[in-house]
């Protein structure tokens, strides 16, 4: 196990063992055990309690985040001429199709989202190997596969994100940076959950929210009390 450094140890001193915090404590803490020289993003995690396995119990959604990541997020709009003004309008960092496409097939993945339209998803399955693993593959569930080019790149770069609980029924997302105020990051926070709530499965049964740990790139998990919140 590798060891702690001089700041991670001090950090987690400064975490009670087996205390559930509330999230405005939690929200607090995080900027106050943060080290890092860059500004670190804030993530949370949110232990379901749900079967990942069964089609019935999948928890899938897109929530837009109030005061946005934090991160400067890079689109790709692959897009038809006839919408490329609109895409580059909007804010979108790339914006074109054929070349783009054989940009892909080459290796190229330098982007955060991308946004298409329902005429050009059959040119991208066979690009599904490249895109699928990366988390980059547009679907209409997230909004990334529109004829509504323009609000789709909108709302990416305002803080729209969407999220997908894992095989070990945890969903992870990043909801800030460390030099967000503590209220932005517990506004980000609570819109995550209340739309985890939201999307609750019929068939999930028992305690739904497990756990909930905010944490930052660098410094330990607080652990937040899911009653609180």
């Amino acid at each position: 196990m590798a060891k702690l450094t001089k700041k991670q140890k001090e950090a987690a001193s400064k975490i009670e063992k087996n205390k559930l915090y509330s999230l405005k404590d939690a929200a607090a803490l995080i900027k106050v055990i943060a080290s890092a020289k860059f500004d670190e993003s804030v993530d949370i995690a949110v232990r379901l309690g749900v079967d990942p396995r069964k089609a019935n119990q999948m928890v899938r959604g897109v929530v837009t985040l109030p005061h946005g990541t934090g991160k400067d997020v890079k689109v790709l709009a692959l897009v038809t001429p006839d919408k490329e003004a609109e895409a580059l309008a909007a804010g979108a960092d790339f914006v074109g199709l054929d070349e783009y496409l054989q940009k892909i097939k080459d290796g190229w993945t330098d982007v955060d989202v991308i946004i298409t339209m329902p005429s050009v998803m059959g040119k991208l399955g066979p690009l599904g190997r490249i895109l699928g693993p990366r988390g980059l593959m547009p679907n209409p569930k997230t909004g990334t596969v529109t004829m509504d080019v323009a609000k789709a790149v909108q709302e990416v770069k305002a803080g729209k994100i969407d999220f997908k609980v894992d095989k070990t029924g945890i969903v992870h997302a990043g909801i800030g940076k460390v030099s967000f105020g503590a209220e932005q990051i517990i506004d980000n926070a609570h819109e995550i959950i209340q739309t985890l709530i939201k999307l609750k499965p019929t068939a999930a049964k028992g305690t739904y929210i497990k756990s909930i740990y905010l944490t930052s790139t660098m410094s330990p998990a607080i652990a937040l009390d899911p009653k609180a919140v």
